[in-house]
């Protein structure tokens, strides 16, 4: 669907890039010097924050994207260069300024909680050489991209000079520019596509108490007006994303849990360039960034969102399109690897599946109980004629994949076109295959490329054949 879109869209951030350092541990006992707690720390890491953490999302939503920016000399700018190129993304637009401080932010976790940050950094403004080589930098790559991102952090890159000018730039350029604000004067701002305040933000930049609906209108006509904005929008936190187009329209969060906010702004401002560049609506990318937004608060620390985790969150809501579903070898093999690092358990079965039937629902809503994540294999046409003859399938591929995918209880479908899912399961290499209970005591295909096989008792006197055959003796 409008996922694959996203892959053509090319992006420019610029903004202020910070290190987000997390240390994580936890604690037994009180300090007897003061009364707090005292962190017995096991691991440390280190992740790209500000308008590093935007990047991230929007290339691994898979949009292609380049970073414009200023840092030090210093140490801590050294690891941004070499965080930035174990993630493959170009530090050749990132300006070095002499005795600058690159900032960072560390955090202490304990027990999945955050209980103390403390910030090492700089909020003075770039030097006015650094203004002028951005701007010149900007002058000359901006025709390369189809939408402009700001994340002012407000430590001094995107200064009132330079925001300026990347705005009247890109209204020439016929370019969107989309902007999360720092401040309470969104002045410099006049003119962009859009900003990405939170309801806070937007309060005390209208001087609006934002309560009830009446009052996020009040303040979503205040904004667009006062700044020239092509689209008026706040976000809600817990309620969402509100926009005012030409009229006002409020979509609900999809968020079930809510671990760590850290970088939700950094998400949402992504998505929508992401959704946005690839040719999605404000409607339409307020909603994708309401369900990145609710992957991403589910996680501790800055964090991306993949397109993957997007599907699997929106099929929990039930809301998600069952083409988003379906996958090839190729791709399945990717996600599996994700999931993997994620430690999900996956299970995989397979089947002709022509015609549905209440036995082949209950079959995968049980192999499902099994795992995280249930992955089905379906025939193809050519697949499903070698094994029941050329009379079938009575519904061919595309249907019955459709048909599979749309079940709750399957995450994702792949069709193969062999006699049997062999190379399938070889590819996926499974912690659990699944089959009917008539395999008992036969040899399964596959099975000594998973950690275990269980066998699922199919609902006697269900079958496709038996439908199939009782159709046929009725006409």
């Amino acid at each position: 669907m409008f996922y694959k879109k996203f892959t053509s869209a090319k992006i420019l951030v610029i903004g202020d890039i910070i290190l987000d350092e997390y240390k994580w541990g936890h604690c037994e006992r009180i300090s007897p010097e003061a009364p707090v707690q005292v962190i017995d720390i096991k691991k440390t890491n280190l992740t790209l924050g500000g308008a590093g953490n935007v990047i991230n999302n929007v290339t691994t939503l898979g949009a292609k994207a380049d970073i414009l920016s200023v840092i030090g000399t210093c140490e801590n700018a050294a690891k941004v260069r070499e965080l930035f190129q174990n993630k493959g993304i170009k530090d050749e637009f990132i300006l070095s300024e002499k005795n600058r401080i690159t900032g960072i932010k560390t955090r202490i976790i304990s027990s999945q909680q955050q209980v103390l940050r403390y910030d090492f950094e700089s909020t003075n403004n770039i030097s006015s050489s650094s203004e002028k080589k951005l701007i010149t930098l900007l002058n000359k790559i901006i025709d390369n991209y189809d939408l402009i991102l700001l994340s002012d952090y407000g430590k001094g890159v995107l200064t009132y000079k330079v925001t300026r000018f990347v705005i009247d730039l890109c209204a020439k350029k016929c370019k969107k520019v989309l902007i999360d604000p720092k401040g309470i004067d969104f002045k410099k701002y006049t003119g962009a596509t859009l900003l990405t305040p939170n309801k806070k933000e937007a309060s005390l930049a209208t001087q609006i108490a934002i309560s009830t609906e009446d009052s996020i209108l009040l303040a979503l006509k205040k904004l667009k007006k006062d700044y020239s904005l092509h689209y008026s929008l706040i976000t809600l936190s817990e309620q969402g994303i509100a926009v005012l187009d030409k009229k006002m329209q409020i979509f609900p969060a999809a968020v079930r849990s809510v671990f760590d906010v850290t970088g939700a702004g950094d998400t949402v401002l992504a998505s929508l360039g992401v959704s946005m560049a690839a040719g999605l609506n404000i409607r339409e990318a307020s909603i994708f960034a309401n369900l990145a937004a609710g992957v991403v608060v589910g996680k501790v620390g800055s964090s991306v969102v993949t397109i993957e985790e997007i599907i699997s969150y929106e099929s929990s809501l039930n809301k998600s399109i069952s083409d988003e579903h379906i996958k090839n070898k190729d791709q399945i093999i990717d996600i599996v690897r994700r999931l993997r690092n994620d430690k999900k358990i996956i299970a995989f079965t397979n089947g002709c599946f022509d015609i549905v039937h209440s036995g082949h629902i209950k079959y995968l809503e049980m192999a499902k109980h099994e795992a995280d994540i249930l992955i089905v294999g379906i025939n193809s046409d050519s697949s499903v004629r070698m094994l029941k003859g050329n009379k079938r399938p009575i519904n061919n591929e595309n249907d019955r994949a459709y048909i599979i995918a749309a079940m709750e209880a399957v995450d994702y479908v792949v069709i193969f076109s062999e006699k049997t899912p062999y190379k399938l399961i070889k590819a996926i290499g499974p912690d659990i295959l699944l089959k009917g209970g008539d395999y008992k005591d036969k040899d399964i295909v596959g099975s000594e490329f998973a950690a275990e096989v269980k066998l699922i008792e199919y609902i006697k006197g269900k079958s496709s054949t038996g439908i199939i055959e009782k159709i046929q003796n009725q006409t």
